[in-house]
């Protein structure tokens, strides 16, 4: 069930006046009440926002379709060296052959992203509306409040109508863990949203600085030469360029600048560079 106050013992004193924030001893009929309804729902609630957060991976999970896993196969410190040519060699002549039919992967996967950005600034404000308005100041309340003296008592109406104090222990374990989700959901959403922000930005100086490229490959690989970054980065599409850009997480470094090394040859050849 619901529950509710009256919004005209807010301002009033606690101990004093109201034995807490709204709730008044009148409880007369022309008393506006305010409902309080959302904690029934809360667990609903938290259960579609875990589904919203799984969305942008599962959208870009059937979009890559494993292709990153397929290319970077075989090629690790492991395998013989024929293996391991054999590979780059297949890897290279794939990229060679497929330029230009990478973009959609590349935006794909920026929107996935970006979906990750809006989906968590979307659900500070769904929160915000489930807990009517109480949620986008809930961690900053609690900041200001953490080092102020707390109440040791609980104040109730006793049988006369006057204000009586106990010591007081919350025996609705439900409640106090729904305090708790929610603190951890604030500080976490505000965390993910200045990372996210940083990211978009990062992403977008990739998208708009292609001056920018041959740096963010070489950071990949500290031994390639600027010089093979500025051939692979200048010549390749934004989207080729992110994958081989990508394939720098599942290979081992000795192995990536072979393969790059590989491939500004073959790019070098095809532009009359080398």
């Amino acid at each position: 069930m619901s529950t509710y106050v009256m919004p005209t013992g807010f301002d009033k004193r606690v101990g004093t006046e109201v034995v807490a924030p709204g709730v008044i001893g009148d409880f007369e009929i022309n008393v506006p009440k305010k409902y309080y309804t959302y904690y029934q729902w809360a667990c609903f609630v938290l259960f579609f926002q875990a589904i919203m957060c799984y969305i942008p991976r599962a959208i870009w999970k059937m979009r890559e379709g494993g292709l990153l896993l397929q290319l970077a196969g075989g090629m690790n410190p492991f395998t013989t060296s024929e293996i391991r040519e054999t590979k780059i060699r297949t890897l290279v002549h794939y990229m060679y052959m497929h330029q230009g039919t990478h973009n959609l992967y590349a935006f794909t996967y920026w929107f996935c992203e970006l979906l990750c950005l809006v989906n968590v600034v979307g659900q500070m404000f769904l929160i915000n509306t489930f807990l009517d308005g109480q949620f986008l100041s809930f961690g900053s309340q609690l900041l200001r409040t953490s080092n102020e003296a707390q109440e040791d008592s609980f104040y109730y109406y006793g049988a006369g109508g006057s204000i009586q104090n106990a010591d007081n222990l919350c025996l609705l374990p439900q409640n106090v863990i729904s305090e708790k989700v929610y603190i951890f959901l604030w500080f976490w959403y505000i965390i993910l949203m200045v990372l996210l922000g940083i990211l978009v930005i990062y992403r977008l100086v990739i998208l708009l600085v292609p001056s920018a490229r041959p740096y963010l490959l070489r950071a990949r690989c500290s031994s390639m030469s600027h010089k093979t970054a500025e051939i692979v980065s200048e010549n390749v599409d934004i989207g080729d360029w992110w994958l081989l850009y990508s394939l720098a997480r599942n290979v081992q470094p000795i192995i990536y600048n072979e393969l790059i090394q590989e491939f500004s040859q073959r790019m070098g050849f095809k532009i009359g560079l080398l």
